[in-house]
C-alpha cells in the first residue's frame, strides 16, 4: 500500500503447532504429572519425590517463560494481524482503504479478523 521498502519480517519463535503443544504440556501435562508423582510417592514408596516435582516445576516455569516470549513476540509482530486498515486523513474527509493479507481460502475458516491500523497522511 505505501512506497516504503518492506522490511522482512522475523520468524516466529515457534509454529503454531509447536507453540499448541507446548502449551499443552505447561498448562495439563507437567502438572498433572508432578501432582500425580507427589501423591504416589508416598503410597508406593517412591524415590525422591520433592526433588521429581521440583524438577517439573522448574521444567514447567522455563516453558511458560519461553511461551510467554514467544506470545509477546507474535503480538508484537505483523503476524499476529489478517491485514491492515489504512486511514488516509485529507482536508474534507476520511478515506478508508482495506488490505488483507490473509489468503482468502483461509479467511472462511476463521472466526474473526484482526486488522491492523495504519494512518497515513496525505502531503
Amino acid at each position: 500500500m505505501s512506497d516504503e521498502t518492506e522490511v522482512p519480517k522475523k520468524p516466529a519463535l515457534l509454529s503454531n503447532a509447536m507453540y499448541d503443544k507446548l502449551k499443552w504440556v505447561a498448562l495439563v501435562g507437567l502438572p498433572a504429572l508432578g501432582a500425580l508423582y507427589f501423591a504416589l510417592a508416598p503410597l508406593w514408596h517412591l524415590p525422591k519425590a520433592e526433588e521429581v516435582v521440583g524438577t517439573v516445576v522448574a521444567v514447567d516455569t522455563f516453558l511458560g517463560v519461553v511461551l510467554g516470549v514467544a506470545t509477546k513476540n507474535y503480538n508484537n509482530s505483523d503476524a499476529a494481524f489478517d491485514g491492515a486498515l489504512h486511514v488516509d486523513d485529507q482536508d474534507t474527509r476520511l478515506i478508508h482503504q482495506l488490505e488483507i493479507t490473509t489468503a482468502p481460502e483461509d479467511l472462511g475458516q476463521k472466526d474473526s479478523i484482526k486488522l491492523k491500523v495504519v494512518p497515513t497522511s496525505s502531503e
